[in-house]
């Protein structure tokens, strides 16, 4: 039996996380630690029994401390982070402030109570990072690997890169037990409204333009969010202390791919369900036009990556780690996730900024 301590895990990928953790292992503590700032959403863990949850802030030193001798936890699974790459660019700050600062607070904590008190207590740190510390790829350039250099090109891509480089440190320097995972782009249930795919299906619901940043053309691999925290719990119970581990999902597609997809989809599930129009009635199928209609092409973001790729190798071959999730069938399945759960995506929409992925 195990005692985590889960930051961010009222986000999108943590609460997904807790929800598999929490099925397949019932018996242990879970303890989840979240701000519930724009993308935190406590409703995203309606349903899941037996969880100790705590609104703070990972930058709280004593909260931080303190649950870690409460509940006597032996494993961070470490979330919790400002994600937007958009609202990076207009304040940076605060990502470095919750990104590095934040990590470095769960960091010290963690050396206290398993390393300082000397107890030997087996332990783990899993901090969870991005496939954007490595850059970006021209068309040919082999996928990103563990060993691909760091080279982030936006505040938000730096402030990863720099808790990541602080991970590895404290097993170098202090002997922690870490273990990170940098992960390709996710989709499917509880997204927050910003990112490509729930944004766009909730314009197309809403007859919104679909902005697309500059030709559209920006490739990005899609990793279903189900498989990314299979992923987790692999390396969380199977990878080697210090190592870093490449989850993706091993589906390439272009934004304008994705978009075309999800246009097709929206409009096959209006054809398909009549109630739609009643319930949507602003979105383009229930006036008998196609959802690519509001497809709008508007100005590039500064320094937006043209490609991401991601090589699973070393977690296939170290993990048993593969992608069990097609991005056509799941894509469905998400899209029925958010045409089901109204209530949960309109609670929160207005607290969404009109950026994306």
């Amino acid at each position: 039996m195990a005692n985590l301590l889960i930051t961010g895990g009222a986000g999108f990928i943590g609460a997904n996380f807790v929800r598999h953790w929490r099925a397949s292992r019932p018996d242990d503590g879970v303890v989840v630690l979240d701000a519930l700032t724009y993308a935190g959403n406590r409703p995203s863990l309606d349903g899941v029994e037996d969880i100790v949850f705590v609104e703070g802030d990972i930058r709280d030193e004593a909260l931080v401390n303190r649950l870690m001798a409460d509940h006597a936890i032996d494993r961070i699974v470490h979330f919790a982070a400002e994600s937007h790459v958009d609202r990076s660019l207009s304040g940076p700050a605060a990502f470095v402030d919750t990104n590095v600062r934040g990590t470095l607070v769960l960091l010290e904590a963690a050396r206290a109570a398993w390393l300082d008190k000397g107890s030997g207590t087996p332990h783990r740190f899993h901090h969870i990072s991005t496939d954007e510390v490595f850059g970006t790829l021209g068309p040919q350039d082999p996928p990103f690997r563990e060993t691909t250099a760091y080279a982030p090109n936006s505040p938000y891509s730096a402030s990863k890169a720099a808790s990541d480089h602080l991970v590895r440190a404290y097993h170098h320097s202090f002997g922690l037990d870490v273990v990170t995972t940098n992960c390709s782009n996710n989709y499917g249930p509880y997204q927050f409204p910003e990112k490509l795919i729930p944004l766009f299906i909730l314009n197309a619901l809403s007859g919104r333009n679909l902005p697309i940043y500059g030709d559209g053309m920006q490739v990005r691999d899609w990793l279903y969010v189900g498989d990314h925290v299979r992923g987790i719990e692999l390396a969380l119970e199977r990878g080697r202390a210090g190592e870093t581990y490449c989850i993706g999902g091993g589906q390439e597609l272009a934004n304008l791919q994705v978009i075309d997809t999800l246009c097709a989809a929206v409009d096959a599930a209006f054809a398909a369900d009549p109630d739609l129009a009643r319930r949507f009635p602003d979105a383009p199928p229930a006036k008998d036009r196609p959802t690519a209609t509001l497809k709008t092409h508007v100005t590039d973001r500064p320094g937006h990556d043209r490609r991401y790729a991601i090589d699973e190798g070393k977690a296939r071959r170290e993990l048993g780690y593969a992608a069990a999730h097609g991005f056509a069938e799941h894509f469905q399945a998400t899209l029925q996730w958010y045409l089901a759960n109204e209530g949960w995506w309109r609670a929160i929409q207005g607290r969404a900024a009109r950026v994306r992925d």
